[in-house]
């Protein structure tokens, strides 16, 4: 799944996504921290992986998924 980044905090290693239909969803450190990245901007385009109902891991649309 693809998503949009709508917010990122650096201090927490959190943000939020906007999906392509709009949706905004949170993701945490933890699946911040699962990816290879070190920091992301608004406006970014990046990939996410979901388990029931949460994003478990955030890269850069151009990295694949696990």
């Amino acid at each position: 799944m693809q998503g949009t980044v709508r917010s990122f905090d650096e201090g927490t290693r959190s943000g939020t996504v906007f999906l392509d239909d709009g949706t905004v969803l949170e993701f945490g450190a933890p699946a911040f921290d699962a990816g290879p990245l070190r920091l992301l901007r608004s406006g970014q385009r990046v990939n996410l992986a979901m388990a029931g109902g949460e994003i478990t891991y955030v890269t850069l649309s151009t990295f694949p998924l696990p």
